[in-house]
Order: structure tokens, then C-alpha cells, then sequence
């Protein structure tokens, strides 16, 4: 689980998909100079109104995990699916984000073995810290309900 916004804090535009298909442009915004040159990405986006994007197949790596561990298993990126939501790690997500993750996580589940759901400030401690202190374990665990 992750958190992305592009620009940084800000909402709506096309900098996610456009950085995950490798067609960011460097000269649409001064941050993006930054970031050109990244290739990440990740198997599903959750906008902020809810919509859901897919950039990869699941059966495919994305890149979103980095220098990882779980479980003492290095590089998530070969055994993880990546998802994003639009948002920043101090604002709160948003309830279509929170419906729109249980519907993708119960499908996920019927068709893959998925045994944790973790945050990036899990498997990447001390470099990463998104989903954020915004994004609410509890309701998500409880409106996922048990796993099946």
C-alpha cells in the first residue's frame, strides 16, 4: 500500500499515470525534473474520486517496492502488488478511496493467496513512510472484514 501525489499535495492531474507508463515530462513542472528519469510503477492507482487505473498485470513486477523486506523476504516488488492511492500521507483519503480498495483487495484475494497487506513504512522502514499516518488501518481492516 502506498501513497503518490503529482506534484506533491496535489490532486487530479495526469503526472501518476504519465510517471508510471514512463512519459513523465520533465518540463510540465519543476518537481518532475526531479523524478524523470524514476522508473516505477505499480500495478493499480486509486484516484481520489474512487476511479481505479491499472498500469501492469498482476502477473507482471511493478516497480513500486524498492530496496524491500517483508517477513525476512527481500525485494516485494518480485512477490507484491503494488497499489497507490492518490493522496499525501497527512491528508486523510477519502471514503471512495476506502470502498474502491476493499472491492480491489476482496478481488485480489479470490485470485491470488494473498496472506499480509502491508504499507510501505513496513517493508521499506526508515526510507519510506506512505501510506501515512492519514490512511486509517482500522477502517480498512474492518470494512475488508475477515479474509476469505
Amino acid at each position: 500500500m502506498h501513497a503518490i501525489s503529482l506534484p506533491p499535495g496535489e490532486f487530479g492531474g495526469d503526472g501518476i499515470e504519465r510517471l508510471f507508463t514512463n512519459r513523465l515530462d520533465p518540463g510540465a513542472h519543476p518537481y518532475y525534473e526531479t523524478i524523470a528519469t524514476l522508473r516505477v510503477s505499480s500495478h493499480f492507482v486509486i484516484r481520489r474520486d474512487g476511479r481505479l487505473l491499472q498500469s501492469v498485470a498482476c502477473s507482471v513486477r511493478a516497480w513500486h517496492a524498492g530496496r524491500s523486506i517483508w517477513r525476512g523476504r527481500e525485494s516485494c516488488n518480485d512477490f507484491s502488488i503494488g497499489v497507490e492511492l492518490e493522496g499525501a500521507e497527512t491528508v486523510p483519503y477519502t471514503g471512495a478511496q476506502y470502498r474502491m480498495l476493499v472491492r480491489l483487495t476482496r478481488a485480489l484475494r479470490r485470485r491470488y493467496p494473498i496472506v499480509d497487506i502491508a504499507g510501505h513504512s513496513e517493508i521499506a522502514p526508515g526510507r519510506k513512510t506512505d501510506p501515512g499516518t492519514a490512511f486509517d488501518w482500522t477502517r480498512f481492516r474492518r470494512d475488508l472484514g475477515p479474509s476469505s
